[in-house]
């Protein structure tokens, strides 16, 4: 006859702290649980009564009629003091972010990205309630604005005005970067100096002005751990 390895042994029991932890297989039908549980009580004799009890079924959520039930049987043939599930772990805001995001694959976030194709010509202003997505160019007396950051899949020649009405955090990247204006929150900077060739900068905040750097070689977002939602 083979061993049972105690891994997968459908009732176990072991001390935490001044609980007594009963791991269970709540697939088991009831009938065998509460005859495994009164098997490991009944060796304990006085030490169950009045004792903590921890019913672990492996899941956050779920069974609670099952453990109800087996929490019942404890208290009236072992005169058990109380019967708990295990704590909820709390985990730090960044890391129970984390742990959303990569569950759900970011699907219970709804985009606000504005994307547009085509050139933005003088005259004309596009305004976008968050982000603002333009495969194309942006002519000289054209304006693009939005609340939160600019992309320009091409050349910016007019005015980028991102971040609106006060967010400091945005960005504005364009792959040639010649803007007569650009403005984040309240900050506004004019008359920069185009780059001698052709390159994918962005402009953003930092010690309240702005500074335009080579998007490739600085990688603003290298550095984060993984994908958040921005």
């Amino acid at each position: 006859m083979k061993k049972m390895n105690q891994d997968k042994t459908p009732v176990r029991i072991k001390g935490m702290g001044n609980s007594l932890c009963i791991t269970l297989d709540p697939s088991q039908p009831i009938d065998y649980l509460q005859k495994e549980l009164h098997r490991l009580f009944k060796r304990m004799k006085h030490l169950a009564v009045n004792a903590k009890v921890i019913l672990d079924v492996g899941e956050l959520e779920g069974h609670e009629e099952l453990v109800e039930k087996l929490g019942k049987f404890l208290k009236e043939t072992f005169a058990v003091g109380s019967v708990s599930r295990p704590p909820v772990k709390q985990l730090p805001s960044e890391e129970r972010r984390r742990k959303q995001d990569m569950e759900c694959s970011w699907g219970r976030y709804h985009s606000d990205v504005l994307m547009l194709t085509g050139r933005v010509r003088a005259g004309q202003k596009v305004t976008a309630k968050n982000h603002l997505l333009i495969l194309g160019d942006v002519n000289p007396g054209a304006e693009v604005l939005a609340g939160g950051d600019i992309f320009i899949m091409g050349t910016l020649r007019g005015t980028a005005i991102a971040g609106q009405p006060d967010n400091e955090e945005v960005i504005v990247l364009a792959l040639d970067f010649q803007p007569i204006q650009i403005q984040i929150g309240k900050i506004v900077a004019a008359g920069l100096p185009p780059s001698p060739e052709k390159l994918a900068e962005f402009a953003h905040v930092e010690n309240g002005t702005i500074v335009v750097e080579d998007y490739l070689e600085a990688d603003p977002f290298g550095r984060l751990p993984w994908p958040q939602v921005r």
